[in-house]
Order: C-alpha cells, then structure tokens, then sequence
C-alpha cells in the first residue's frame, strides 16, 4: 500500500493504507431460461468491490485506473447474457475471474450474491410450469474472494430461516447466582432464526445446487428429529454443534462452518391473573412471542487435520 505524509498545522502526519475497494452494490437481475412450455427462472441481488494494485485516484484524485461502478453493473449483466447463470457461485467465480483477467491492475475481486427464493407454483398438485411463488423459508447467498495469482476462496450459505419446534427442548443445570431469575425449564418452545455460512476446500466439480439442498436438510433433520417422534434438545449450543458436526461428516468439499442461532423466546401467559374467569377442561396452550431481547448462541468448528509422523 502506498502511503503519505500529511502535513497540517506544522504537524506532519505520517500514514498508509491499510485496505481499500470499491465496486457497485444490489445489482439486481432475473435470468429467464425457456425450455419449450417449461420456463426456468434465477432472481440474483449481486454486489462487486474491486481492489487496484494503487491508490493513486485517494491520493492525488488521478481516475485514470478506475472501472467506474457503472461499467462494473453492465458487467454483470453483459456476462449473465453471454455465460447464463448456473448457481450463485458459479457467477460469482466467473466474475472474479473476469475483472482479474481483463484489467491487469485489478488486485483482488470480491463478489456477493444473494438469490431471490422463487419456486414454482402448484395447481391442483401439479407444479406449474411457467408461474412461481417467492418463498420465505431461506435466503441463499454466497461469497467469492479471489486475488491475483490466488486461488478463488468461496463460501456460501443461508439465513433468515426461522423455524420452530414444542417440545423436546429443554434447558437446566445453568449457573444458580444472585443474578438468576429463570427457572430450569425440562420442556419448553425451542425457535429460532437459521443463520449459516460455510467455506469450501475446493471449487472443482462442486455440484452447489446439491450442497446447499444438503446443508439445508441437514439443519432441519438435526433440529426436528424423526417426523413422528422427534429428537431432544438439552441446549441451543448442542443443538447447533451436532448440525455443524454432521455437515462436515457429509459434504467433504466443505472445511468450516459457522451458525448463528438466537434463541427466539415464546413465553407462557400468565393466566392465574384472571381468576374470574373459568378456564377449567381447556387444553388450549397460549404464549406471548418476543423477539427482543433474545439470546444469541454462536460457533464454528472446521476440520482438524492431523500431522503425520
């Protein structure tokens, strides 16, 4: 990084760059694929920062190495046309190579892509083939970090996957203070809201499609249990551990994966404030869902590779 002496009040002021990027954020494109009657479309929100190898537009306002954000949205879309878009991180590898390979002062390409999750419409239990449906479940998105000479570094991942299961959840034994006021709770409510991402070991003949499928059943499987009998929760923490334990014990392009889950409290409401009122030979169950403040539970774990002797 180039650096510059400032001089200000008699004072000079010594300094360098310690990171720099620029790029075009939330370029938004719908790739419209036609197979016969059979339509096939991919929504992407996609977001570019390019790093030069100086920093002369900062220091002297010298433009001439800069790829205006412009013609880094056009690239987008002139590439979305010419190479289609097969998965999220398919584009972001074809991106990052782009700006490396066509502008030789370009040091490092960063590439972000959140997908739109559309899926088809069903009619009369049929799927349908030219209309879709946007679906809350997930939000897949990926990353892609490559610099010159470097091998491309993708990740990906999903969030905003809010799922709730009644019972078989519990959480007891936890440190008894002068602080404590929740009580040991042998069954509750377990919610929470699925933040995940993931870094791949290797980019070569990675079916992502498969991947994230994968990934995705996993978290739900581990969280759910057998459909008609489900599978116990002591904590938030183990929960997410057995998940992250069992993607890497499945899916070996995977190296390290993070998840993030808050603990998304339904509390029981209080109805002994209601004496008057009979509530006897009821079964309804009412709670009160707050979503702040909530407890955040967070880990990663990556494969441990054991030296050989």
């Amino acid at each position: 990084m180039e650096s510059n002496n400032y001089e200000m009040k008699n004072q000079v002021v010594h300094t360098e760059f310690v990171d720099t990027g620029y790029g075009k954020n939330y370029v938004k494109l719908l790739q419209l694929r036609r197979e016969g009657d059979a339509h096939h479309i991919q929504e992407l929100e996609v977001s570019v920062e390019l790093t030069l190898n100086n920093q002369r537009e900062y220091l002297y306002g010298d433009n001439t190495d800069i790829i205006a954000t412009d013609s880094q949205k056009n690239t987008v879309y002139i590439l979305a046309r010419k190479f289609g878009v097969k998965t999220p991180e398919q584009f972001a590898l074809l991106l990052c190579n782009h700006f490396l390979t066509k502008y030789s002062h370009v040091d490092k390409a960063k590439v972000y892509i959140e997908q739109a999750p559309w899926k088809r419409m069903e009619i009369d239990g049929d799927k349908h083939v030219h209309a879709f449906l946007i679906s809350d479940e997930a939000t897949r998105f990926c990353d892609c970090v490559q610099a010159r000479g470097g091998k491309p570094l993708v990740s990906a991942g999903l969030k905003k996957m809010k799922i709730l299961k009644t019972t078989q959840s519990a959480f007891t034994g936890f440190v008894k203070d002068e602080f404590r006021t929740l009580p040991d709770a042998n069954d509750r409510l377990f919610c929470t809201v699925v933040d995940s991402k993931w870094w791949y070991n290797t980019v070569d003949h990675v079916n992502f499609d498969k991947v994230w499928d994968t990934v995705k059943q996993v978290i739900l499987e581990t969280f759910a249990g057998p459909a008609h009998e489900g599978v116990f929760s002591p904590s938030v923490q183990n929960t997410l551990f057995i998940t992250e334990k069992h993607v890497l014990a499945g899916v070996p392009q995977i190296e390290k994966m993070e998840m993030e889950l808050p603990n998304v409290h339904y509390f029981g409401v209080d109805f002994t404030r209601f004496p008057k009122i009979n509530f006897e030979n009821n079964t309804n169950e009412i709670y009160m869902p707050t979503d702040k403040p909530s407890g955040n539970i967070r880990a990663a774990i990556e494969r441990k590779h054991m030296s050989k002797l």
